[in-house]
């Protein structure tokens, strides 16, 4: 109930009981204005002296994956695990049996039960002793909310408290308030923090056991602890569920039921993923449980290959990745980091400026295609140029001579682009990156402002700023923000957003870096008909701090940096040779997680971009499984690429049901994603075969080389 109702009710209250007294000529005119003085004197104390709520809305936060799936928690500012109820997510059963058990008449009376206090009193005089103190779930609450000494005079300010949360809030809403506060031992408060900690998941579907222990814990939480005492847990648990069962609210042989389990043994821990990826979902909204628009199941892999494939290249080294869903703008993984235990590890270097090297070269070739100042097929010349002292260079230090636009992207070449960028102006195109949302930060020589050298990486940008840019390059040239939170992805969708080039240009670049040459060890088009597509673009930035990848894979953006965090050199490791090679491996795994984000329309060949003709024909009954890869007849390459040993093959195909696979009769093996995969061990020839649900089967033949048949 809001204040403003609240009063509104409590004053239209005193204005009836004043009307009657004064209309019924029953009262002395002094009795009259005695009681209104002493109505005057209650509502300026209740005005004055409100119940204090602020420990209600100081709570833990859950963030969970778009799906539901919890991602991570975190603590409230004092350190307690106390995390904000509503009821609809909390068992219906749990709140029968805890009303039946605290407070019977909980939904009846105004805070005070007037004849359970009569009672405690006769029963405690009766057993020498206090047996229960009559407390209300209202004035337990009060309690809650203003901690104080148990004494007389505690009991009637509680009397009080309850009375004024009575007035202020529904009956739903007190008990939302109780269930977020009520002790469970240690640092546990609330219902969900104990369901959590003790069983591992939400309070919304409790088991018999689970529902009597969480009764029995508040009355005494540290003498009851199941972590530390599980004898007094049990056997408390175990006279709630007898109670439910006199109640009727427990069958039948529950109670017995439930004596037969053992407690909880200890605290699990609360769910602790996604570190930084979590930390922007808090860090773009208020601090309460949130749904984010993360994939928990993406997010674990792109972890598991960015720990893999850092610790494979040093052991300073980290790595960070970011996908974009392109529609939306919903960042659905980020791994602000390979490891929290490498160096560097605990900052999100998504959202550190670095040198982003050549990966703004597209933007600047799109800007030109705007301008009409160049074509995919304009020739340019790759010679020696100087611009007023500045003389850039290919990487390679060759020069080309007369080369096409669309070759000088797809091979990085940087003097064509550093012309383009004359032609167009640096410090247009700095302000148009800034208008889009990627502001290039600029330092050191280049006087704070634009410069050609803008074209070879020579201004900041974090890995967030060029997963915003890639994607407008994907959404046909529009520019909208990065979302973090599922319940702002429609609105982002909806938005206008920024444009940053034409829609044909964006569509022209990405056609160019479609053809960019695939990463060593990659299958050749013919071979990958149904995998994944991708435009990408590599980097390296000067002194070979930074490498890397971005790419537009269909209605997905995926942006990979390598390097360390202290920015030192890594002499000889690039774009291309270090972070593409990662992109490659998470855009399978994109591709594989995110279907029902949209399928992909770019795929990983250099094929041309062709139209969907429909989705894939579902199988019949009758229809044996198909054996997408490997193909009939292929020749698959497993031995080392660029000194490391070949990576397993990934076996793809469509059924009825799920696919049992093997290799010359004998069972193949699964990854962590439970995707079926196949490593050679020798060359020579070999039978695949896929078996679906129902027992029919497919075969293909296959050849694997280790060593070049030559």
């Amino acid at each position: 109930m809001s204040v403003a109702a609240y009063w509104a009710k409590l004053m239209a209250r005193a204005g009836s009981v004043l009307g009657s007294v004064l209309g019924s000529g029953a009262w002395p005119r002094r009795l009259v204005a005695g009681v209104a003085g002493l109505l005057a004197a209650v509502l300026l104390l209740d005005a004055l002296f409100p119940p204090p709520l602020t420990r209600a809305h100081v709570n833990s936060v859950l963030v969970t994956d778009r799906h539901g799936k919890p991602l991570r928690a975190f603590a409230a500012p004092d350190g307690r695990w106390r995390f904000a109820v509503k009821l609809e997510e909390v068992d219906p059963a749990f709140l029968d049996a805890l009303v039946r058990v605290e407070d019977k008449r909980f939904w009846r009376h105004h805070g005070t039960d007037w004849s359970g206090m009569a009672r405690a009193v006769i029963d405690s005089a009766a057993a020498g002793r206090i047996v229960s103190g009559g407390s209300t779930i209202t004035m337990q609450t009060a309690r809650l909310l203003e901690p104080r000494p148990r004494n007389v005079g505690s009991k009637l300010i509680e009397l009080w408290r309850a009375n004024q949360l009575e007035r202020r809030f529904t009956k739903d809403e007190i008990l939302e308030l109780y269930l977020t506060l009520t002790p469970y031992g240690g640092n546990l408060e609330g219902v969900r923090a104990a369901s959590w900690s003790y069983f591992g998941h939400e309070a919304d579907h409790l088991s018999s056991d689970e529902i009597a222990l969480l009764i029995a814990l508040p009355q005494s939480p540290e003498v009851r602890r199941p972590d530390r005492r599980p004898e007094q847990a049990k056997k408390a648990r175990d006279w709630v569920a007898v109670k439910l069962g006199n109640y009727g609210v427990f069958a039948p042989g529950e109670a017995e039921e439930v004596a037969s389990l053992p407690v909880p043994a200890r605290r699990l821990d609360f769910p602790d993923r996604a570190w930084h990826g979590t930390d922007a979902v808090l860090a773009s909204g208020r601090r309460e449980d949130v749904r984010s628009s993360l994939d928990a199941g993406l997010q674990a892999e792109l972890e598991r290959i960015a720990l893999t494939r850092a610790q494979a290249e040093g052991p300073d080294v980290q790595l960070s990745a970011i996908v974009v869903h392109v529609p939306t703008r919903a960042v659905r993984a980020l791994v602000g980091s390979a490891s929290r235990d490498r160096a560097g590890g605990w900052i999100d270097l998504t959202n550190r400026s670095r040198s982003p090297g050549s990966t703004l070269k597209p933007f600047i070739y799109g800007m030109a295609f705007d301008d009409g100042i160049a074509s995919a097929d304009t020739r340019v010349e790759d010679l020696p140029h100087q611009f007023a002292g500045y003389q850039p260079e290919n990487f390679d230090r060759m020069f080309r001579g007369d080369v096409r636009i669309s070759d000088a992207l797809q091979h990085s070449l940087n003097i064509p682009a550093v012309l383009m960028l004359d032609r167009i102006g640096a410090e247009r195109f700095s302000a148009q990156l800034a208008m889009a949302g990627a502001r290039p930060r600029y330092s050191g020589a280049s006087g704070h402002s634009a410069g050609l050298a803008l074209a070879l990486g020579g201004a900041g940008l974090t890995e967030r700023e060029l997963a915003l840019l890639y994607a407008a390059l994907g959404d046909g040239g529009v520019a909208k923000p990065l979302v973090f939170r599922a319940d702002e992805e429609r609105a982002n969708y909806e938005a206008p957003g920024r444009r940053l080039m034409g829609e044909a240009s964006a569509a022209e670049i990405i056609r160019i870096l479609q053809g960019s040459p695939a990463p060593a060890g990659r299958m050749p088009g013919r071979l990958t008909q149904g995998a994944p597509q991708i435009a990408f673009k590599t980097g390296t930035s000067y002194g070979f701090r930074d490498a890397w990848a971005a790419a537009v894979s269909g209605d997905h953006v995926i942006v990979v940096w390598i390097g360390r965090a202290d920015g030192a050199p890594r002499t000889g490791v690039t774009g291309r040779d270090g972070a593409l090679p990662v992109l490659f491996e998470m855009a399978d795994r994109v591709s594989h997680h995110l279907r029902d984000d949209g399928e992909s329309r770019a795929r990983l060949t250099t094929e041309p971009i062709k139209k969907s003709k429909g989705a894939q024909r579902q199988l019949t009954a009758e229809r044996p499984p198909e054996i997408l890869f490997p193909p009939e007849g292929a020749q698959l390459w497993a031995g080392p690429v660029n000194g490391q040993p070949g990576r397993p093959f990934v076996l793809a195909g469509r059924g009825q049901g799920a696919l049992s696979w093997y290799v010359d009769g004998t069972p193949t093996e699964r990854d962590d994603a439970g995707a079926p995969i196949w490593q050679p061990r020798q060359p020579g020839f070999y039978q695949v075969t896929a078996v679906d649900a129902e027992g029919r089967s497919a075969r293909v033949r296959v050849r694997v080389l280790t060593e070049n048949p030559a």
